[in-house]
């Protein structure tokens, strides 16, 4: 890797993926495309490590004639992808843009490399690499006593956005075998950590028990879900572009399945240890039951033996040491925060979706 093109790195897991590969990697120079929407910041990519490797270019993965001239430009011999919309919900309430970004704007830029790696022979084959970043949703939802999803799971995508997520790396899998084309995919569990935008989850929980707001859980809160701390996931893929094998597909989780109560229920007891002085003691009492999201997956478990036994790696974060990690991340982060939260839809994303929804 010289010459990286990361698509969507001023998002969530690509920002922290551009940090932890301008530290680990001293000669690489980043040409970051992202369209800097809802879920995308500036903010994001404040304060970076060596930032002169670091090329931050505003534009859409579906301009074609935006992305070839990247790729020329920089001369790029390997493309990170990122760029997704990846919130269930907003796929519920608005697929067309997950059809959009997930697949029209992969299959946009596997022909971009096509035509420059493959047709054009710009570069050697063998220096040239497209990986693909992919989630746990494309293999659909467990039952109870349903074994972890394998790489050899097939495909059962239940929402929008695992469908378009699944539409993307049949593509990428398919120009591997038709044309030849270099290409790694992962898919990832759930990921937390720094730098994540405040609808999900986890910080959703943090900042609303800050302020002493409800805390939201779906349903009766028993979703099982593997997380997986953002720095381990980056850490992953670095490993799978430099020692994967081509074609092949590499699971990554957390190695862990807390429901979400349970997940929002340590948040809480987080926070009591951190704040004792907070007049939201204990925070456990803001917890409220709300209607569930439809068709809502029951349960996600990450079989991860092959990227252990091929590769070596493992998460270095319990979920216990990342939560701990990412509670005092966003209390040290507060304007962060505050920026995030003025940008244009925000509050009304967060009506939309929870105001509306009646408790349990």
């Amino acid at each position: 890797m010289q010459n990286v093109l990361v698509t969507g790195g001023a998002g969530f897991i690509g920002s922290n993926f551009v940090r932890y590969l301008l530290k680990v990697e001293p000669e690489v120079r980043i040409v970051n495309l992202d369209a800097l929407t809802y879920a995308g910041s500036s903010e994001n990519l404040k304060d970076l490590p060596d930032p002169g490797r670091h090329v931050f270019i505003h534009g859409n993965i579906c301009d074609r004639n935006l992305v070839a001239d990247l790729l020329r430009r920089y001369q790029i011999d390997t493309v990170v992808h990122f760029a997704a919309e990846s919130h269930v919900d907003r796929s519920i309430l608005g697929p067309g843009q997950f059809v959009q970004t997930n697949v029209v704007g992969t299959f946009t830029l596997l022909e971009v490399v096509r035509q420059f790696w493959l047709i054009e022979r710009a570069l050697p084959l063998a220096s040239v690499r497209f990986h693909h970043v992919s989630t746990d949703e494309v293999f659909g939802s467990l039952e109870p006593h349903e074994p972890a999803w394998t790489e050899r799971t097939p495909y059962a995508p239940n929402s929008p956005y695992a469908a378009s997520k699944a539409a993307s790396d049949h593509l990428v899998r398919a120009y591997g075998h038709t044309y030849g084309l270099p290409y790694l995919i992962t898919n990832c569990s759930n990921n937390y950590g720094p730098y994540q935008f405040p609808e999900k989850l986890i910080p959703l929980t943090i900042l609303n028990a800050l302020e002493g707001r409800p805390l939201p859980v779906y349903g009766d809160g028993g979703q099982v879900r593997d997380w997986l701390y953002v720095e381990d996931h980056c850490e992953a893929i670095w490993m799978v572009l430099r020692q994967g094998t081509l074609g092949e597909t590499y699971n990554m989780g957390g190695d862990n399945q807390p429901t979400n109560l349970t997940v929002v229920q340590m948040l809480c007891d987080i926070l009591d240890q951190r704040l004792p002085d907070s007049a939201y003691m204990p925070h456990r009492s803001l917890i409220r039951f709300v209607e569930d999201r439809p068709g809502h997956d029951r349960r996600y478990a990450m079989d991860t033996t092959k990227i252990r036994r091929e590769l070596g790696w493992r998460p270095r974060q319990s979920l216990e040491s990342g939560l701990l990690k990412t509670v005092a991340w966003y209390l040290n982060h507060l304007e962060w925060v505050t920026a995030i939260r003025n940008q244009p839809g925000y509050q009304a994303w967060l009506e939309i979706n929870y105001a509306s929804r009646e408790a349990q």
